[in-house]
């Protein structure tokens, strides 16, 4: 190098850097990360000490009782088998923390720090050395290592959602490494740390009866975790308590500090949710979310109310509102034609049913990600045409013509318009009216169908809809069951029509083949209620999971969205932009509550003065 100025020197060592680093040469590894976002930015960088919708000193203790409908019988949550009593996930820790104010965005629990590759082909979670079992024993990466493939072994919804998880190994003493078999998957990192980490120890050892444990069967054995409660009295299938661990190993860790703060969490098990108002109304009941307009219109009328002693609110909400509706299983022959489940679309008034059923507290959901900018909005253009381009010969043709909207009713001249709608779409589709009944022309068939339902409360709104269907010449019935029959024929789609809710992400990915993936339409247990099985919808959640960038990911979720909502695979309903709840004034929270849920065991704390105060007020 003789000879050379400064200036060429320094010139031809930056040329060099940039081939070296082009072939790998001088590549790092990956970035340590606290915290990872699918959305933007985290919030909170690593230094944060706690979330600003938490009170930090929040003061410890109390008990809540809260309502939990039908009966359990297990306090195993993770195998299909059995019903799972509530509340089960209070027990363990995942190697993230979602944050309840950022959409799509995780912070370090277990794991100390997160990195992963530019292709995301892996990702490697270093986990910290005080996290503990409640045994005391250390979680460890023979811990994540057993979790990840037990779980997949026990539950067909982890071994789908954990299926692009083809390898983990431990890499360091506290480092464990998880191998994709893709690339460019930017949610996987992520679904990874959504992990719930079990103890090796225990589910490879024997319980009190001295035989060996067993994750896939149902137990009524207290199971050993690692989170903010363990359980305390149960009362088979009656109710459940959980304790808070005093010396919980994340209790002063930023991503925890201010939570988890009553003493003892007790669910309740009621028949019904008539039943469990009753007993909130008694004081039985300390807590409760109210899912019926009716009864939030006209129900809250009890002397404790009109005291104080009861205080209702109503929480704005910035969640993805979910796709709630009437499912129409595709599985039975009858609704495979998408001129019949159009016909079903268009006999259904919810402008009639929000205001005299609902008192007018509901909007329409008129998308499968609605209240996000997910949605499908007018016309497909640009990026989102171009993905629609490739699927253009599987879609039906309105998906590029048309915007979707629902069907109006709210008054007798728009439900004939309506009706004689659905009668020209089944009557295309070879079905007319034989004896009062319609009738398919050329298998024979009679539409009869069968509304399951779980709550007694869905009678009122069903009934209506019969009496419309009726006069298309359907036959339909209403069929309560009780919630272990329920979600037996839920599992096995042993069903025609049933209402379900398919909750969204503002960051959608792998849970979309679980919704509506061809391979999850024969996998029982899955949450394809509906039985789709087509591949513009396959290929569409392709595009979404392996979405390189943030428009990338909206633009084909609006495609998806588009294709879903023109195959009429659902009847829409209703979705509540607020959360509706009453407590009896013995609880406090926040001044600002988190955006994305209400977080009542999370964030509230139980204000011993409010509680004498009561206490006093009601003579006790």
């Amino acid at each position: 190098m003789a000879g050379l100025s400064g200036l060429h020197v320094r010139a031809m060592a930056a040329v060099v850097a940039l081939v070296l680093s082009a072939t790998g040469a001088l590549a790092g590894p990956p970035a340590r990360q606290h915290a990872l976002s699918l959305v933007g930015t985290p919030q909170y960088g690593a230094d944060f000490t706690h979330f600003d919708w938490v009170r930090p000193d929040a003061p410890k203790g109390g008990a809540v009782r809260l309502a939990a409908l039908g009966t359990f019988d297990s306090l195993n949550q993770f195998p299909i088998k059995g019903n799972a009593a509530n509340g089960l996930g209070l027990l363990y820790d995942t190697l993230m923390a979602t944050s309840l104010d950022e959409p799509s965005t995780e912070y370090g629990l277990i794991a100390e720090w997160v990195s992963y590759p530019e292709d995301f082909s892996s990702v490697t979670f270093a986990l910290r050395p005080e996290a503990r079992f409640h045994d005391g024993k250390p979680i460890t990466a023979e811990d994540v290592i057993f979790s990840l493939d037990i779980l997949k072994t026990v539950n067909p919804f982890y071994r789908a959602y954990y299926k692009n998880v083809v390898a983990v190994e431990k890499t360091g003493a506290r480092e464990v490494t998880f191998r994709f078999n893709v690339k460019n998957n930017r949610e996987l990192p992520q679904i990874v740390g959504q992990l719930p980490i079990l103890p090796k120890h225990y589910w490879t050892g024997k319980g009190p009866d001295g035989k060996a444990r067993d994750l896939a069967r149902t137990t009524l054995e207290p199971p050993l975790g690692s989170g903010p409660y363990r359980i305390g009295k149960v009362e088979a299938g009656r109710s459940i308590t959980y304790e808070r661990v005093p010396d919980y190993w994340a209790r002063d860790l930023p991503v925890s500090r201010g939570q988890w703060n009553f003493a003892s969490i007790r669910f309740d098990y009621f028949r019904d949710s008539t039943i469990a108002f009753q007993a909130f109304k008694a004081g039985k009941i300390d807590y409760y979310e109210e899912s019926s307009s009716k009864n939030w219109a006209t129900g809250y009328d009890f002397p404790a109310v009109k005291k104080g002693w009861v205080k209702r609110e109503e929480v704005e909400q910035k969640t993805a509102a979910p796709m709630q509706g009437f499912v129409l299983n595709l599985r039975r022959a009858k609704f495979r034609d998408r001129r019949v489940r159009r016909a079903f679309n268009l006999a259904f008034d919810f402008e009639w049913a929000n205001k005299n059923l609902f008192y007018g507290q509901y909007k329409r959901v008129s998308s499968y990600f609605e209240n996000t900018e997910l949605a499908a909005r007018g016309l497909p253009e640009g990026r989102e045409l171009e993905i629609l381009n490739t699927v253009r010969d599987l879609v039906p043709p309105e998906v590029f013509t048309k915007p979707y909207t629902n069907p109006v009713g709210g008054g007798q001249r728009a439900m004939r318009r309506n009706l004689r709608r659905a009668v020209a779409l089944l009557r295309e589709a070879g079905w007319v009216i034989k004896s009062g009944v319609l009738t398919h022309t050329g298998t024979g068939e009679r539409m009869e169908v069968e509304f399951l339902i779980v709550s007694p409360l869905f009678e009122r709104i069903i009934l209506p809809y019969v009496r419309n269907l009726a006069r298309l010449g359907i036959k339909a019935r209403v069929r309560l069951v009780d919630s272990s029959q329920y979600r037996k024929r839920l599992d096995t789609f042993d069903f025609d029509i049933v209402v379900a809710s398919f909750a969204q992400s503002h960051s959608p990915g792998n849970e979309q083949r679980d919704f509506w993936g061809s391979a999850a339409a024969d996998r029982q247990g899955s949450r394809n209620l509906i039985g789709i099985k087509d591949k513009a919808v396959d290929a569409l959640i392709d595009r979404i999971i392996f979405a390189k960038s943030r428009a990338e990911l909206v633009a084909a979720t609006r495609a998806l969205d588009r294709v879903l909502l023109w195959n009429f695979y659902i009847v829409p309903q209703w979705y509540a932009p607020r959360a509706r709840i009453a407590y009896w004034a013995k609880f406090a929270h926040p001044k600002r509550l988190p955006s994305l849920r209400v977080g009542f065991l999370q964030v509230w704390w139980y204000d011993e003065a409010a509680a004498r105060r009561l206490a006093e007020a009601r003579g006790r």
